[in-house]
């Protein structure tokens, strides 16, 4: 496991799209291949004026809907890190949150939509040179300042999303099991759902798909907007996702390439709590 989570990171930074652009560009200057720097900086001109990610995205986020009712019956709900700043958090001295923080602010309607169901947030960290600052106790201290840490089962062990499955078992309360009920409510951000849906389904995890924090708009040819930055940012958010799902079905950490709703489950209905 150590080698699939370090080798993932060197490989991002590769590939991430602004690394990787700025890499050709550099060699290309080097090497005087103008034609291919003429080619990278009119790339980097067209993700300045468009949002070139939508197109990536809205596959991701469209591939799971929000369920209207969720059954009486639910095991529990299962809340996966990633907007919170550990790091950021102990520099500062209160928490800290970055994109992907819907994901935690679902947890005070979840706990009182769901008072007597086992809520786990599992969120360890994704850092190779910082471990110790952990997602889970961000959300922790955020969650005491209005005396609702209690009432949370946090994971803090967990790099990457498999091991938020596997970690997430671990931690069950004794009268849990994965596959109780009618299944755990599963809360990420909607373009990292289907990974998601797949890996703990893998597991043998039964799982409701409940998406939030979405980003992409649906594509039109006047969604012009001059920001590199945020367009850039959503293309790597979209690249990363799409190389994921490759990456975790190759190695057998999930059964599907690209995983879709149980139709039969009723999981094609949105849900308002």
């Amino acid at each position: 496991m150590d080698t699939f989570f370090n080798l993932s990171k060197i490989f991002w930074a590769l590939a991430n799209p602004g690394n990787f652009i700025v890499l050709v560009l550099v060699v290309s200057m080097l090497f005087g291949w103008k034609k291919i720097t003429f080619l990278t900086v009119l790339s980097l001109m067209v993700l300045t004026v468009y949002p070139v990610g939508n197109l990536l995205l809205q596959p991701l986020e469209n591939r799971f809907s929000q369920p209207r009712e969720i059954p009486d019956n639910i095991a529990g709900v299962i809340v996966l890190g990633g907007g919170e700043d550990a790091e950021l958090t102990s520099i500062w001295g209160q928490p800290q949150f970055s994109e992907g923080a819907d994901r935690v602010m679902t947890l005070p309607a979840m706990m009182k939509r769901f008072p007597d169901k086992p809520i786990i947030f599992t969120g360890g960290s994704g850092s190779v040179l910082n471990p110790e600052y952990r997602g889970a106790d961000t959300v922790k201290a955020w969650l005491e300042e209005f005396s609702l840490s209690e009432n949370i089962i946090y994971e803090r062990q967990s790099r990457n999303t498999y091991e938020n499955a596997l970690y997430s078992g671990q931690v069950l309360p004794e009268t849990s099991s994965i596959d109780d009920g009618d299944g755990w409510l599963l809360v990420t951000s909607a373009f990292h759902m289907p990974r998601s849906v797949g890996i703990y389904r893998q597991q043998g995890w039964k799982v409701i798909p409940y998406p939030v924090d979405y980003y992409s708009q649906p594509f039109e040819f006047d969604n012009v907007r001059f920001d590199l930055a945020d367009n850039l940012g959503n293309l790597g958010t979209a690249v990363r996702e799409w190389v994921g799902l490759l990456a975790y079905y190759a190695t057998g950490k999930t059964g599907e390439w690209f995983p879709a709703e149980d139709v039969m489950s009723g999981q094609t209905k949105a849900l308002s709590i």
